[in-house]
């Protein structure tokens, strides 16, 4: 080669090496504002993951609308609600800066509850109207409360048997394996201690846990309940943790956020708590709520775990008034990284401005046919009040009311009409819990219908008879009456008189109905035949009584302390006690000189 071609040659290299290094250099260097910058082929992998909790608890059978409200709740409304909110969180963000969302339906527990709507359900049979409706809804996982208990664990068996879609219920602490029926569900992975729910390639991994109050508050039968809550829980986090779930939700029925409140400290990895049974309103300023309902704490509150995590907690008052929607973001390790602002209650409204339209199919299947069945106990007049019946929950937790009388009375009168049929002595006196009478309101004087003795007494309670109660422990029973006035296990009494001394010692009772700190509130006690069992807080000598109530409190519901007394049920639900005894006892007349508001006196604090 000739050295003008050599030159040539090395100079074509140099400027081939220059425009190289200038390509480099533009790469490398920043965009110019206002410059397009050509988007890569392939989109950046999506920075964590927005989960939607959509939750709610306590629904309770509320099928219709809420019992106070009826422009609000209904499951028909509360369906269209959820599956707006459902569609709202799939919506994907910017093109450009994708991020994976997904979105699951959770319940913490009571989803039925015993009264007019539900015994349309057990009338109809499998499946109930409330499996049917919540079928519809489509949740991915529930919490067993403690009302899925109230007519023992083979309804509970019916009630999860009859989901087309099978979803788990999950709680940690309960042993089904001794009830035959929620065994088969335990085997067939309907009932579990957790689970995990696949969303949108993640996995939510949810954990649940029941009151260990259950055998105190319904009636469970054969099922243990385990008392290790918090070590039970940790468990499951555990077991989910080590196959690799990384987002772990609780959703457990305590019966009060503050039990979840407490519960959170106790725990390792968990991200979310759902509380259920407390019937709370948490919400923020702005929030749309129901008339009449008022924020208890914000939504979410925030509690820190053993682990030192920021855990949010949430909860919502029950009956289908509100889809509580918590937003939150986590990281790629799984951890959350905040809520999002929309998160709060959802009110579920048939008014302006935040009004839906009920569900169509939901309407149909459900509403039209629980609406008719109320409307006929509605049109049956059974009696004529010449009275005003008060069954506000404050008046019958903490006092005497004619109500209250009107109930304990129909069953000690039960108990003695069935008496020989069964074998068993006449019933001396009757206790009726406060927290059995339901209806939260004055029955203004004038008609009284049947539906009226379903709001009163809606539970599968019958009445029972435990005889041969020594004197002692009919104090003892006595004294567990008035021991926590306001509480659901304030007595109204038939049959007998007390006088007690609230600012005495309260008797104290333990799980399993023992005495551990004897009560001194009772002063006096005398039956109606004048029979003296107590005297100026002294148990007088003498035979033994026979007790009447609901088999409820004979087994030691609300803590009643027969301990295991034998008793026997008369096969006479307390709903139809009362009907029966408006019908036949009264002659479908309740006067006020039988009845007087505020009561008669069979209650009286001292001074």
């Amino acid at each position: 080669m000739s050295s003008t071609a050599h030159a040539g040659a090395n100079k074509k290299r140099v400027a081939l090496a220059a425009l190289a290094l200038s390509l480099l250099v533009a790469l490398l260097a920043p965009p110019v504002a206002g410059a397009r910058v050509k988007p890569a082929h392939h989109p950046p992998k999506p920075v964590g993951f927005t989960l939607t909790i959509l939750h709610n608890n306590d629904g309770e059978s509320q099928l219709v609308n809420a019992p106070e409200n009826p422009d609000f709740g209904g499951i028909a409304r509360f369906k269209s609600v959820v599956d707006r909110l459902k569609a709202d969180a799939r919506r994907t963000g910017s093109r450009h800066v994708p991020r994976k969302r997904g979105v699951v339906l959770l319940s913490s527990g009571d989803n039925f509850l015993a009264g007019p709507e539900f015994n349309t359900s057990l009338e109809r049979g499998v499946p109930f109207y409330d499996t049917t409706a919540l079928d519809l809804v489509g949740y991915d996982a529930f919490a067993i409360g403690n009302h899925e208990f109230d007519f023992g664990p083979d309804v509970l068996a019916d009630f999860i048997d009859g989901f087309i879609r099978p979803v788990p219920f999950v709680s940690a602490n309960l042993d089904v394996s001794e009830e035959p029926a929620l065994d088969t569900l335990a085997d067939e992975g309907r009932i579990v201690r957790s689970t995990v729910v696949h969303e949108r390639g993640e996995r939510i991994g949810v954990v649940g846990a029941t009151t260990p109050d259950l055998q105190l508050v319904s009636s469970p039968r054969r099922v243990e309940v385990l008392q290790d809550v918090a070590g039970l829980v940790q468990a499951q986090i555990d077991r989910l943790r080590r196959r690799g779930v990384n987002k772990i939700i609780l959703i457990s029925h305590l019966q009060d956020v503050e039990e979840d409140r407490a519960l959170v400290p106790m725990l390792r990895g968990v991200d979310v708590t759902i509380a259920g049974g407390g019937d709370e309103v948490l919400a923020n300023e702005g929030d749309l709520l129901v008339p009449g309902d008022e924020a208890v704490l914000p939504y979410p509150v925030v509690e820190q775990s053993a682990g030192g995590r920021d855990v949010p907690i949430v909860t919502t008052a029950g009956d289908y008034k509100y889809v509580g929607r918590l937003v939150v973001d986590f990281d790629r390790r799984g951890r959350v990284r905040n809520t999002r602002g929309i998160s709060g209650p959802v009110r579920v409204s048939g008014v302006a401005p935040d009004a839906v339209e009920p569900d169509a199919k939901m309407l149909r299947l459900v509403t039209e046919p629980v609406s008719a069945a109320i409307a006929e106990l509605e049109q049956n007049v059974i009696a004529q009040s010449e009275v005003d019946l008060d069954g506000r929950r404050t008046e019958v937790r903490s006092r005497e009311t004619n109500l209250g009388n009107l109930m304990a009375d129909s069953q000690l009168s039960t108990a003695r009409s069935r008496a020989d049929e069964f074998g068993l002595p006449a019933a001396d006196f009757a206790i009726q819990n406060g927290g059995g009478i339901r209806n939260d309101s004055v029955i203004p004087a004038g008609e009284i219908t049947e539906l009226d003795t379903f709001n009163i007494a809606p539970f599968a309670n019958f009445i029972a008879v435990t005889p041969d109660v020594p004197r002692e422990q009919a104090k003892e029973l006595l004294e567990h009456g008035v021991a926590a006035i306001g509480g659901g296990q304030t007595a109204q009494l038939a049959g007998i008189s007390i006088v007690y001394d609230p600012s005495r010692t309260a008797q104290v009772v333990d799980l399993e109905g023992n005495v551990t700190t004897p009560g001194e509130r009772i002063r006096q006690a005398v039956l109606d035949d004048g029979t003296v069992l107590v005297d100026d807080g002294e148990v007088v000598d003498g035979p033994s009584v026979n007790v009447a109530g609901s088999d409820f409190l004979a087994r030691g519901g609300d803590g009643y302390p027969f301990r295991g007394a034998p008793f026997t049920s008369v096969g006479v639900a307390y709903q139809q006690a009362l009907a029966n005894f408006i019908i036949d006892d009264l002659d479908g007349r309740i006067t006020a000189a039988d009845y007087p508001e505020g009561g008669e006196g069979r209650i009286t604090p001292t001074d």
